[in-house]
């Protein structure tokens, strides 16, 4: 028995365990794999100013501060051309690279320092009476099945866990004909800030971990497998459409194909049962969005469970979903945006080609389009004031 279930160990189950955890409310969290599995799983690595104002906030800003890299803008580069878009100087903010499988690692040495109670290897397979005052989480662990009970639950699960189908919402899907093939290598960056670069034979990232490790992607093929991308071709493909003459090849320790599909599911709860996280959107990695969208989830998830604990009041419960949608379609429009402009269509389209080329252009030429793509990859909050708010529409 506890008092917020929490099903999923990835960086929104645990940063509201240990939001709550801070407020004086109990939680348990559940994760289906091993503790070593969940820490050395590779995944995003961009954080947004609010999500380290949060980490910071929360106490979880140490390693960050001290093992992250700051970057102030990224490079463009297509047609042969570079360009940088400076965040700092467009927005007053930026950017910190920071791999999410370090802020996991953080937040669960935090949790189990605060004897908090993450249970790996245990799998949720069920929850029941979610309309009830204590819904319950079945689950199965070390062979025996049973459940635990709570005054909510909280899906962390990710797009196909168990969360999802305790919903009666409608889900909005997008899937793209192709996906990325994304490497960690033991290979010094080549640039001191991330490089995006469009070219005839598709897109190329170029970021990084640490000094000493590189985080590449390639666009390629949906149904392409990573057995067609020995190490050699994979090198030879990023030298190409990077056209950085330092990247060294180096010693690849990690090795995935990533489809690209976009997904929100409208509404984010029902009665005592809240989504979070990949449980109820996924981006296109190509705006870096999705464990941002993730802590943003959970930290307005954990105010409106304190508010409820501490007057019994409902009005942040019931709105989660608003609260949160607004700045969830805003990422997917942006993520659909960048994915659009950077990635060659598969039919090779001579005219579409030239029609993405015309707008690199334009937004490498234009404060204005700069700006908006400045705007929103360091973060847009749809809720914050505007200076536009409150004028006449009339001359």
């Amino acid at each position: 028995m506890t008092q917020v279930g929490i099903i999923g160990a990835g960086p929104a189950g645990l940063m509201l365990s240990h939001l709550l955890h801070r407020q004086g409310i109990a939680s348990v969290v559940l994760e289906r794999r091993p503790r070593d599995y969940v820490e050395r799983r590779v995944r995003a690595g961009v954080l947004e100013q609010g999500s380290t104002d949060l980490l910071a906030s929360t106490g979880m800003g140490e390693r960050m501060t001290r093992e992250g890299l700051v970057h102030d803008g990224i490079k463009l580069r297509f047609a042969g051309e570079q360009h940088r878009i400076d965040f700092r100087q467009l927005t007053g903010r930026g950017i910190t690279v920071y791999g999410q499988q370090e802020v996991v690692k953080d937040l669960i040495q935090r949790r189990l320092a605060d004897a908090g109670e993450i249970w790996f290897e245990a799998e949720a397979i069920a929850i029941e009476g979610i309309e009830d005052d204590r819904p319950r989480i079945a689950y199965r662990r070390q062979g025996e099945q049973a459940n635990l009970s709570c005054d909510f639950v909280a899906g962390c699960d990710g797009s196909h866990g168990v969360a999802r189908t305790g919903l009666e919402a409608k889900s909005y899907e997008r899937s793209y004909p192709f996906a990325w093939l994304g490497i960690l290598a033991k290979t010094p960056p080549a640039s001191d800030e991330l490089i995006y670069a469009y070219h005839e034979r598709g897109f190329a990232l170029h970021s990084m971990r640490s000094p000493e490790l590189s985080r590449l992607y390639l666009q390629v093929d949906a149904d392409d497998t990573t057995d067609a991308w020995p190490q050699a071709r994979i090198w030879d493909e990023l030298r190409l459409r990077l056209a950085e003459p330092k990247l060294q090849p180096g010693e690849i320790i990690d090795k995935g194909i990533t489809p690209m599909r976009c997904l929100v599911t409208e509404p984010m709860q029902r009665g005592r049962l809240f989504l979070a996280g990949d449980a109820a959107h996924i981006v296109p990695a190509t705006g870096a969005k999705g464990m941002n969208l993730a802590l943003a989830d959970v930290k307005v998830l954990a105010e409106a469970l304190t508010a409820w604990y501490r007057s019994r009041s409902r009005d942040l419960l019931d709105r989660y979903s608003d609260l949160c949608l607004r700045r969830v379609w805003r990422a997917e429009h942006f993520s659909a945006w960048m994915t659009a402009l950077l990635h060659r269509d598969p039919t090779g389209d001579p005219f579409d080609h030239k029609l993405r080329l015309a707008y690199l252009r334009y937004v490498v030429t234009s404060e204005a389009a700069a700006t908006t793509l400045a705007e929103n990859y360091v973060g847009f909050d749809p809720s914050s004031p505007s200076p536009l708010r409150g004028r006449s529409g009339r001359g």
